[in-house]
């Protein structure tokens, strides 16, 4: 993507099965976890820089051991930095000299994550503050094991306002509104409720507190807590937890919106956000890491038994495309090759823009993202092009050797065009002397497009914005002198905010959105826009339920070639010579590409929660008057 967006989190969950000195012995190291903890999180640092956090539970600890555990930090490069703090103690226990061989039980005491069960968390911050205090995971912290609560999580939730609502009405206190915050809550207020039925009954009983304890735990329902708390949830989430008493749970929503993965071997259960980074971290095949099911929730008790659930009612699946365009590692096999299916089904509208011209046309791809695409769009022209070749040779004339060197001489030509100086310092410079500075970021590759003859194509992953294609790369790509521009992105039109977990919240960032607005006005149409901001203002006083997407009528009037056109003169610079077209990836053509994501709702407004509609329309509002803040 020629211009960022911010991730989803990522979640990294390991429960070890078998006991620590077991891999003490087998491996050479009490790291064993740790270790494994840190590289699944390293291998899905793409989905957030702003700060990392582990949590760790101990099985078997006695009263007065401290048997969780927890690090966070938001410094450069903060996985990293977890993970030293994960480590050190244990590296400090084998420092020291104790006169004799040191058991598992003193290295549980001594180094907090030196524990069965460890979660990890890599976060973009969608809401909430940047400090090391607002990272996952969060605690839930109480005298009693089996209200003990750490959770972590790949989330966002469009109804805060009516969890916090539903909270305050059950007599808390919540200290904010953030979905971290009302998740723990939710679920920690139902946790207590079954701590509590199981308490009375057996105080009835007559039972020790110690027994009592002891049954509560063997008793809870991790599943039914689940099953009460998600029920209000409104949103896309993967939700990892600890329950202190030795219990590991996995929660992902009733429409597959947010991924998650695991594996099982004899030694441990593995659950992460991508499944690439399960097989590389424990050398999985592809057939043996699985996808949890929407609406379903993996527990693993205390004694290391798994059972999966149905925890949330049945919902029409809808897993985030971007996820497949952009967000989630191309080193996934499935993602690898729906990448190259986009780049590939992108072939015939850009053959019709450049009129079969391959002589005339250089094909490329804005780094770095778009690499896999430019693979399937590179791919698909060759095929085509040689097609053309056996066309032309079957046609039973006679061909001298002037004529087969004319057949051949023009094979599609596939560049690399264009690099990123990464380390280019331009935060030394502000205003338009920083905007030079960014356009020197980038570089091309001279000598290779002929100057006033070209066509130059250029493949992007994705169009939000456009700004860095106005501001730098068109500018940059102009000086070569192609005789046209042709961008074309592998995504199709970005449209309506998102909600879910990606940073796309404010209608105004979206150049699509813009470019509609700006037709309404150039076409006498400008009605639309009140009569829109009146029918979101309405619906502002229905229930959420009854929530119905209005911002659609924005986009009624035009055809997506219209919208493309008009984003062409948007992002066109006054001073640049060549001719600019862009071309967006068809909604049909994304559905071939990526047939079980069809989670299409930033293209298409189509959201798979009632919560979305509503977040687009308060978008909107929001625009209109001119709030510069996210609408959930």
């Amino acid at each position: 993507m020629s211009e960022h967006i911010g991730h989803e989190c990522g979640i990294a969950a390991i429960r070890l099965l078998k006991p620590l000195d077991y891999y003490i012995h087998k491996y050479g190291t009490a790291l064993y976890a740790v270790n494994k903890l840190y590289l699944l999180m390293e291998k899905q640092r793409n989905r957030g820089q702003d700060g990392a956090g582990a949590a760790a539970l101990k099985l078997g600890m006695h009263p007065g051991d401290a048997y969780f555990a927890r690090v966070r930090s938001t410094e450069a490069d903060p996985s990293t930095r977890v993970y030293e703090q994960m480590r050190a103690p244990f590296d400090e226990f084998e420092r020291e000299d104790s006169g004799g061989e040191r058991t598992v039980e003193e290295l549980k005491r001594h180094a907090p994550f030196a524990a069965e069960i460890l979660m990890g968390h890599l976060r973009y911050a969608t809401r909430g503050k940047g400090g090391p205090e607002y990272c996952h995971p969060f605690l839930r912290e109480n005298n009693w094991q089996t209200r003990n609560l750490a959770v972590a999580g790949n989330f966002n939730l469009t109804n805060n306002d009516e969890l916090f609502r539903l909270l305050t009405d059950l007599g808390q206190h919540p200290p904010s509104h953030t979905d971290t915050e009302m998740m723990l809550e939710k679920i920690g207020h139902f946790l207590d409720e079954a701590n509590e039925r199981l308490f009375r009954r057996y105080r009835r009983q007559n039972l020790s507190g110690p027994r009592i304890s002891g049954r509560i735990a063997a008793e809870l329902d991790m599943g039914d807590v689940l099953r009460a708390a998600l029920r209000d949830f409104d949103g896309g989430y993967v939700i990892t937890g600890l329950v202190g008493h030795g219990e590991l749970f996995v929660a992902r929503d009733p429409q597959g919106i947010r991924p998650v993965f695991y594996y099982r071997d004899e030694e441990a259960l593995v659950v992460a956000s991508e499944r690439p980074a399960i097989q590389t971290a424990f050398s999985a095949r592809l057939d043996e890491v699985a996808e949890l099911e929407p609406g379903h929730a993996m527990l693993v008790d205390r004694s290391g038994t798994v059972r999966i659930e149905r925890v949330a009612e049945p919902a029409e699946r809808a897993p985030c495309s971007f996820e497949r365009i952009y967000f989630s590692r191309g080193t996934d096999a499935d993602i690898y090759h729906e990448r190259k299916k986009l780049g590939a089904r992108l072939c015939d509208p850009i053959l019709g823009a450049i009129g079969g011209d391959f002589e005339h046309t250089v094909f490329s791809y804005i780094p770095n993202t778009a690499e896999t695409a430019f693979l399937g769009l590179s791919d698909e022209m060759r095929r085509r092009y040689l097609q053309r070749l056996r066309d032309r040779l079957s046609n039973g004339e006679a061909h001298t050797e002037d004529r087969l060197d004319a057949v051949f001489s023009t094979p599609p030509r596939f560049e690399k065009i264009m690099t990123k100086d990464a380390k280019l310092r331009t935060f030394i410079a502000s205003g338009k002397e920083r905007k030079g500075m960014v356009a020197l970021a980038y570089d091309t590759t001279y000598g290779v497009v002929r100057r006033g003859e070209d066509t130059l194509v250029v493949l992007d992953d994705s169009i939000v914005r456009g700004t860095t294609l106005r501001e730098s790369i068109l500018r940059i790509l102009d000086r070569i002198g192609p005789k046209k521009i042709l961008v074309v992105s592998s995504a199709p039109q970005i449209r309506y905010p998102d909600c879910y977990g990606i940073d796309m919240s404010k209608l105004r960032d979206f150049v699509a959105f813009e470019a509609a607005v700006a037709l309404l006005h150039e076409r006498g149409m400008a009605e639309r826009l009140d009569e829109v901001y009146a029918a979101c203002r309405e619906s502002e006083a229905r229930p959420r339920t009854e929530a119905v997407n209005h911002v659609k009528r924005i986009y009624e009037p035009f055809t997506a070639e219209d919208i493309s056109g008009r984003i062409a003169q948007m992002l066109r610079p006054e001073d640049m010579n060549a001719e600019l077209q862009i071309i967006y990836q068809t909604i049909e053509d994304l559905h071939q590409a990526c047939p079980s994501h069809r989670g299409d709702w930033y293209f298409t407004g189509h959201y798979p929660t009632p919560g979305g509609n509503r977040v687009a329309n308060r978008a909107f509002m929001h625009y209109v008057e001119k709030r510069d803040e996210r609408a959930y």
